[in-house]
């Protein structure tokens, strides 16, 4: 499983984001990943929450990528906005792969942060 003071870039499935929300270390900061409903399923509209800290060099949107390892999905992007001190929140949806495949990689596309990434798979 990917926990706080993991290694960015690890490939490592964490299918704990159905029961909570999923922490990470990115550089200096503390980056946790928390999405609404759950469990978290395909071609359903959802909530992405993203916490940041420290936060106060971060600008008021950060942009998510949903992706599929190994797999070209097209551009799926959730812009998030800052919400409170160190919150941002955005809407998107995970489509059904035609293949049936369910591993899906949510990155934070952010120089700040080095694009952390949390993979793990959704519910059909």
């Amino acid at each position: 499983m990917l926990i706080a003071g993991s290694r960015l870039g690890a490939s490592t499935v964490d299918n704990r984001i159905h029961k909570k929300a999923c922490t990470i270390t990115a550089g200096s900061h503390t980056v946790t990943l928390n999405i609404e409903p759950k469990p978290v399923s395909a071609m359903k509209e959802l909530t992405f929450m993203v916490t940041v800290a420290p936060c106060d060099k971060l600008p008021a949107t950060l942009l998510l990528n949903l992706s599929m390892p190994g797999m070209e999905m097209g551009k799926n992007q959730v812009t998030l906005v800052k919400k409170s001190a160190c919150l941002y929140e955005g809407k998107g949806i995970m489509v059904r792969c035609m293949s049936g495949r369910t591993l899906w990689r949510v990155t934070i596309l952010s120089d700040e942060l080095k694009n952390p990434a949390f993979t793990f798979n959704v519910r059909k």
